[in-house]
């Protein structure tokens, strides 16, 4: 039985997942920021107070803060690290303003704003394809090679030998296909459609569910068909097809994501499963507990999750500069700096909720609310 690990083992493996993605997020907007000639004031990992840091001889202070859970690029011009734009930057000498974010083209502030989303995008494709480079990518088809008896599969008359080429309307080629869609969805029905004998047909299924217990006492409630495949296939991937590998393994885990996301949304999965830092860095002690390997891949899992998140339209993230941006274009004109004031405001609130509610579900899944209920009772 593997045992949770230790609190040092667990800081260390939340440093190395966090710490670097943080950095190449920010990276990627400073250097897109250089590229269009914007002055860079500085370069944080982590919020609040500087803790220590030392300045370039361009200008820009690289610095760590007190508050490791995030980091920014503050550009000339900005009110704040949220790169929130103010009039202040109107009023200082041209020379100086020409340096701003401000002052540059719409495309290329939106290209400033893109750049630390695409790097986390960018180092996934880079982690995948380097995994699919060495392992090979599973190619196994969606043929049923094995069905359990009382299985939602069996309930529904599929048979060994049917090759599945849908499931609710979406296409599956692979065994793995079949799998990251199933597993998502404990008693939902679907439609299933399925080629027997050259034959193709169609019959509804009610996924079954599954309560799993990992190694950490972790609990997992999962979609279950009862199937099992033919022989695995593994394919070897060259050098120049590993990038295009570590693309689509990158949109399958982001397909995932709005997966679980839009039935949290819809009612159909419970918020507690949305997790945050603390829930990070405990799974990230676990990974690191079973290998160098598992704690890369999840690297590559919340660096997706991560380009994901700041892509969301909420102000004081990517996302919500890019929306005002985009207004930008189509208006011709800059939304107004109060409007923009307002809904930063309504973000930061947003956004400080959302960081409550998911520190509360990650110390439920510590077990500390369910330990307080037993003192008290």
């Amino acid at each position: 039985m593997t045992h949770s690990p230790g609190f040092l083992l667990t800081v260390l493996a939340f440093a190395l997942v966090i710490g670097p993605l943080i950095f190449l997020h920010e990276m990627g907007h400073y250097l897109a920021g250089r590229l269009f000639g914007v002055k860079i004031e500085a370069f944080s990992i982590g919020f609040g107070q500087e803790v220590f840091g030392v300045t370039d001889k361009r200008g820009t202070r690289w610095k760590f803060s007190w508050m490791p859970l995030g980091g920014y690029v503050k550009f000339a011009g900005d009110m704040n690290a949220a790169s929130q734009p103010g009039t202040e930057w109107l009023m200082l000498p041209p020379e100086e303003r020409a340096k701003t974010l401000q002052a540059r083209p719409v495309w290329q502030r939106a290209m400033v704003v893109a750049a630390g989303p695409i790097a986390n995008f960018v180092v996934a494709i880079v982690i995948l394809g380097g995994f699919a480079l060495t392992y090979g990518v599973d190619a196994t088809p969606s043929v049923i090679g094995v069905v359990a008896p009382k299985s939602a599969a069996a309930s529904a008359g599929l048979q060994v030998g049917d090759r599945i080429i849908s499931l609710g309307g979406r296409e599956t080629t692979t065994f793995a296909d079949l799998a990251q869609f199933t597993v998502l969805r404990p008693d939902e029905r679907v439609n299933v459609r399925f080629v027997r004998a050259d034959n193709l047909m169609n019959r509804d299924v009610t996924i079954g569910a599954l309560v799993q217990r990992d190694a950490f006492g972790n609990e997992f409630r999962k979609g279950l068909l009862g199937i099992g495949p033919v022989r695995p296939v593994l394919r070897p991937v060259s050098l120049i097809e590993a990038p295009f590998a570590g693309m689509k393994m990158t949109g399958e885990i982001l397909r995932s994501t709005l997966d679980g996301l839009g039935q949290i949304l819809t009612g159909r999965r419970s918020v507690d499963e949305l997790g945050g830092p603390l829930r990070i860095a405990k799974v990230s002690g676990e990974q690191l507990s079973l290998g160098a390997p598992a704690l890369i891949w999840m690297i590559a899992v919340i660096s997706i999750n991560l380009g994901f998140i700041n892509l969301l339209p909420v102000p004081v993230l990517d996302g919500g500069h890019l929306f005002f941006y985009a207004i930008e274009a189509i208006r011709r004109r800059p939304v107004p700096v109060h409007v923009q004031e307002w809904a930063f405001r309504g973000g930061l609130a947003a956004m400080l909720a959302l960081m409550l509610m998911v520190t509360f579900n990650d110390l439920g899944s510590f077990g500390l609310w369910k330990n307080l209920t037993g003192l008290i009772g």
